[in-house]
């Protein structure tokens, strides 16, 4: 068989570019490994307004929050409430029917079921690869590869697109009964709890609460600090949480990947490591990015060209718009996973205060978050105090810029 595109992954990502390509009128086959779109659900759920924008629908929103809670390890917090809603948590699962559902809409055959083999060979600008699927293997030939398979992408290890990135183990469950706020989301520091990055409780529209960590790969299983999260939850609430209805095992990319494009592939959305390193969070910047590799692969292919000279501009499009901003946000999760319990505690006490709070509220943004960060670094002297002169010199400079290097040797 011969199709134009081949896509691996039906994630948002994927399921983006497929649509876009299709509606141009190409031929576009997507390879999903499970069985159904949408399972297992691979995030917790939290997203802009912008990717309720890019998916073109609502449907899948289960509610709004306005505001957020960061607590320390001491369970001392800073807060703030927007007067409108700042992001939404949505039913994954349904948003990535929904975008497969349009992408299949607009002309894309979608083989559920059908795992990624690796490539067999590659002539007269098609690439030959092996799938597996109900009926058995089988091989393909495509103008275009485009792996949206994820962390573990087997599209980036067959066309030897070297993935340097951290990939951080995460571990949520679901609970049907939660106390708390429901328009408020709480994100929680500490050293025991989430070394490297944090643990979360999101609020699901329903009196329940998706809780969760992600966590430095130290070799202790996720699963063991979001054990701890529940009991500081048990300190925060008064009582435990019970009877969890699913669980979610992942893992989440961080880093840079040097080159994202190849002779007759592209990566998007986690196989491209393009996830915001201070959260962790990836469908706003996989669906973007899934936008741009469309329009290059669309104009190559039009162009009669697949090689990774043609593709170039890909790499170059996506890291103009969102590469600084990363670079920024590694930056600074570097920064904060060398920072012990204590200067944890500091960081949110140097938080408090009415006018930082409205910096928060018009500055915070989940997709670009080093933006606000900048402006607290600039407000709170002793926020800055806790920090290398190095980023006092790039919070202090009239241009955004890049962030300065950090000889990061990390902290167990």
């Amino acid at each position: 068989m011969e199709t134009d595109v081949l896509v691996v992954g039906a994630g948002p990502a994927g399921s983006t570019v497929a649509e876009r390509l299709a509606r141009a009128g190409l031929g576009v086959t997507v390879v999903e490994e499970h069985p159904r779109v949408g399972t297992p659900v691979q995030c917790a759920g939290l997203v802009s307004e912008r990717v309720l924008a890019l998916a073109g629908s609502r449907a899948f929103v289960r509610c709004s929050v306005r505001g957020a809670s960061v607590f320390g390890p001491s369970l001392r917090a800073v807060a703030f409430k927007a007067e409108e809603a700042r992001a939404h948590v949505i039913d994954r699962g349904a948003l990535d029917v929904h975008l497969a559902d349009r992408a299949a809409r607009a002309g894309a055959d979608f083989w559920t079921a059908t795992r990624f083999d690796g490539r067999t060979g590659a002539d007269g600008g098609r690439t030959t690869v092996r799938l597996t699927g109900p009926d058995g293997p089988r091989e393909v030939r495509a103008r275009l590869v485009i792996g949206a398979d994820g962390v573990t992408s087997g599209v980036a290890r067959a066309f030897r697109l070297r993935r340097p990135v951290e990939i951080l183990p995460a571990f949520e469950a679901e609970f049907p009964e939660s106390p708390g706020d429901v328009e408020t989301v709480e994100v929680y520091l500490g050293r025991s709890i989430s070394p490297g990055l944090f643990g979360w409780w999101i609020p699901d529209g329903a009196g329940g609460a998706r809780v969760g960590v992600a966590v430095d790969a130290d070799g202790t299983p996720a699963r063991i600090y979001y054990e701890r999260l529940l009991a500081q939850l048990v300190r925060r609430f008064g009582r435990p949480l019970r009877n969890a209805t699913a669980f979610l095992a992942s893992g989440i990319p961080i880093g840079h990947v040097p080159r994202t494009h190849g002779d007759g592939v592209l990566l998007v959305g986690d196989a491209a490591a393009q996830v915001k390193p201070l959260s962790g969070g990836g469908i706003f910047t996989g669906m973007r990015c899934a936008e741009m590799a469309a329009e290059v692969a669309r104009s190559a292919l039009a162009a009669g060209r697949t090689d990774a000279a043609a593709l170039a501009d890909y790499d170059r499009r996506w890291q103009a718009e969102l590469g600084e901003e990363f670079r920024r946000a590694l930056y600074l999760r570097r920064l904060f996973a060398r920072l012990d319990d204590a200067d944890l505690d500091r960081v949110v006490d140097a938080l408090q205060g009415s006018e930082l709070a409205r910096t928060i509220v018009a500055f915070g943004d989940i997709d670009f978050p080093t933006h606000v960060a900048r402006q607290l670094f600039r407000q709170s002297p002793s926020l800055l105090r806790l920090v290398p002169k190095a980023l006092g010199a790039w919070v202090g400079s009239s241009r955004e810029g890049r962030a300065p290097e950090l000889d990061f040797d990390r902290r167990k």
